[in-house]
């Protein structure tokens, strides 16, 4: 069953004025709505620097430490579903690159969707894979969309800190603070059919993060595809069984990964790993997308 928060405050309208300006410029006009669902990939940096202990990699196992850091507007004939948000807020963005520690990104991520014809406003969802810092920047953004959040990870991201929590890995409600006032749909620990048609389906898939999702997407013209969040950073997690010794549950990713790979084999689908830089490469960027 899921619960639904109507909580849509005063803070909210807020958050509209303050992304006017990266709205507004370049703003082309609204698309109608498609035919099927579409998937367009936009650029919000890369990781480098990160090392291959860190993932519990031997040094040399990995083809390629670096990571990219997509996000990825999903454009259904019932309305718009955002998943992951960054990992530098525009609101940082200082030139081109901006970077913070490991993190680099070239553009901002709002006028990527303006450049689309989108503004916050027009997100009807929003949904994270998880709360790590690289995946929720700009999450306060899209604090006047519903957010599809399983109750694990909603209650990690607002619960209070210890010391314990400290660190990079830490939820930071700097990123999504305003999300805890949004209109809410609260899984779970479940899938949840996003638009009712089985075309967008998040996918419980926890251990990296308590409450951590993956996303199934079935096109008209692509076949079906799986986003991994980051149930995979790297190609070498699946082919080795590597994972990381930061993740919150070990044994619940590797569970997680067998139902997954289950469920890719029975459907499939393709796995885009959302980190892997090499796969990455090879996939279409806006403005053009799959469908």
């Amino acid at each position: 069953m899921k619960n639904i928060f109507k909580i849509v405050p005063p803070a909210i309208a807020l958050v509209a004025l303050a992304v006017v300006p990266f709205a507004v410029k370049g703003q082309q006009k609204k698309p109608a709505a498609p035919k099927s669902v579409r998937l367009y990939i936009l650029d919000c940096g890369d990781i480098t620097g990160v090392g291959e202990v860190q993932f519990g990699f031997k040094q040399g196992q990995l083809a390629d430490t670096r990571m990219v850091t997509p996000c990825y507007l999903v454009v259904h004939p019932r309305g718009t579903l955002m998943w992951d948000t960054g990992e530098i807020p525009d609101a940082d963005f200082k030139g081109n690159p901006t970077k913070a520690g490991a993190f680099a990104i070239t553009r901002p991520l709002l006028p990527q969707l303006a450049a689309l014809g989108y503004t916050p406003a027009d997100i009807t969802y929003l949904a994270l894979s998880h709360y790590h810092g690289d995946h929720v920047a700009n999450a306060n953004a899209f604090a006047g969309s519903t957010w599809i959040v399983q109750d694990v990870e909603r209650a990690a991201m607002f619960a209070k800190q210890d010391g314990k929590a400290k660190g990079s890995n830490a939820p930071n409600p700097a990123y999504f603070g305003k999300l805890e006032n949004s209109k809410t749909t609260l899984l779970h620990s479940e899938d949840h059919d996003v638009f009712g048609d089985g075309t967008v389906v998040i996918k419980f898939t926890p251990g990296h993060t308590p409450g951590h999702q993956s996303l199934f997407l079935k096109f008209a013209k692509t076949g079906p595809v799986v986003l991994s969040g980051d149930l995979y950073h790297y190609p070498e997690e699946r082919s080795m069984g590597i994972v990381p010794g930061f993740d919150v549950n070990g044994e619940q990713t590797r569970k997680s990964r067998a139902d997954l790979e289950a469920f890719i084999k029975k459907s499939g689908a393709q796995l885009w790993i959302q980190h892997g830089t090499a796969d990455n490469a090879k996939l279409k960027k806006a403005p053009e997308y799959y469908e």
